[in-house]
Formats: structure tokens, C-alpha cells, sequence
């Protein structure tokens, strides 16, 4: 069972950081580019759902284990004409059929889940053939002296902020899943503090 920092603490912790402006810049990059049967990977707060494109989207699925912010998904606001859908589960073992969706969303999610091999496993399953993984992420950063604060920092942050790991690599895990990246951008995200603002984002192909 969850406990109460889980259930009260967290949720707002979360919102409060994961919706400052420099981080809704990053997402306005990516979210926009979906298209057709949408799978989302811990939609979390639903602070995507803004971004989406109504004329681009036929339906917007997302997926998350944890009520409490499923529950802020469900009342995240969004255009009314965008069909959504939020889902309990997993990103490790997705509740969805072989190629259903046409494009998977991936947002700050890839550091938080237990298994980041089994997520992307389970995105390309769901995709259709050459279906798009979209991605924006926070990980480890190239540079030596942040990484090393990184991997200090760590234990104590995943405790604080819901397992979020920041030692993650971002686009050499998504090609090391059997992905084809066919762009990606990088940059220590304005605002934020540098162990947790290297973020990578781009599209790869299943």
C-alpha cells in the first residue's frame, strides 16, 4: 500500500516540478508531432494532454500504475474534441495488443520506471511497423563533473521523488532496444538544476 507521502506529498511535488515552464517548453517540443492512435507511457498529471493536436490525433491512451495521478489525468485539461482514455497499468507490461498504436509518447517516464529495457520492449511492441516513439527525457549527463554529482545525489532523490533515477541513459537505451533514432536534441534544460536538467528529446522508429 502507497503511503501517505506517496498518496498526498508526492502528487504535488511532482506537479510543481514537473510543470515549471522550462519543463512544458520541453514537452511543447514533442507532444505536438503525434499522430493517429496515441499510446502515452506514465501520463502521470497529464500535463501533455494540452500539447496534443486534436486534428492529428484520433485518440490519446494513457497509462499509469498510480490512481492518485490518474486521477489528475482524468482531470487534466485538454481540448474537448481530443478523445482520451487513461488506463491502469505498467509500461513494462502494457494491457494493449501487438501494433495498436500508431505513435508512443514517452515524457520524463523512461527514469522513474523499474525496468527501462522492458518499457521499450513494450513500446515497440504496441507500435505498428514503423510506428514513432517520441521522447523527452532527463538521464545522465556527458559531462564528468555533473555526472558524478549524479550518481552522489541518486539515492536520496529517488526516495524524495518517486524512484526517479538520474543516471539513466536516454537515446543509447532507446537505440540499444532495437529502435532506430532518427533525430535527437539535447541541452541542460534553462532553470534547473544541472544534476537533473540534461534532457534528450527526438523520434525513433519501431
Amino acid at each position: 500500500m502507497a503511503s501517505f507521502y506517496e498518496r498526498r506529498i508526492l502528487p504535488a511535488l511532482l506537479t510543481r516540478a514537473c510543470s515549471s515552464p522550462p519543463m512544458m517548453k520541453q514537452r511543447a517540443k514533442i507532444v505536438p508531432l503525434a499522430t493517429g492512435r496515441v499510446l502515452e507511457l506514465g501520463i502521470g498529471m497529464g500535463l501533455n494532454l494540452g500539447f496534443y493536436n486534436p486534428g492529428a490525433v484520433e485518440s490519446v491512451t494513457g497509462v499509469d500504475p498510480a490512481p492518485e495521478l490518474r486521477a489528475l489525468a482524468e482531470a487534466a485539461p485538454r481540448d474537448p474534441r481530443l478523445k482520451v482514455s487513461v488506463a491502469n497499468g505498467t509500461a513494462e507490461a502494457l494491457p494493449f495488443d501487438n501494433a495498436a498504436f500508431d505513435t508512443v509518447v514517452c515524457t520524463f517516464t523512461l527514469c522513474s520506471v523499474h525496468n527501462p529495457a522492458k518499457a521499450l520492449a513494450e513500446a515497440r511492441r504496441v507500435l505498428k511497423p514503423g510506428g514513432r516513439f517520441l521522447f523527452c527525457e532527463h538521464g545522465l549527463a556527458p559531462d564528468a563533473g555533473v555526472a558524478k554529482w549524479q550518481r552522489r545525489v541518486e539515492p536520496i532523490w529517488k526516495r524524495l521523488a518517486g524512484g526517479c533515477c538520474l543516471t539513466r541513459p536516454i537515446s543509447a537505451a532507446i537505440r540499444d532496444s532495437g529502435f532506430h533514432v532518427e533525430r535527437v536534441q539535447t541541452m541542460y534544460v534553462p532553470g534547473t538544476p544541472r544534476i537533473a536538467g540534461w534532457s534528450e528529446w527526438g523520434e525513433a522508429r519501431a
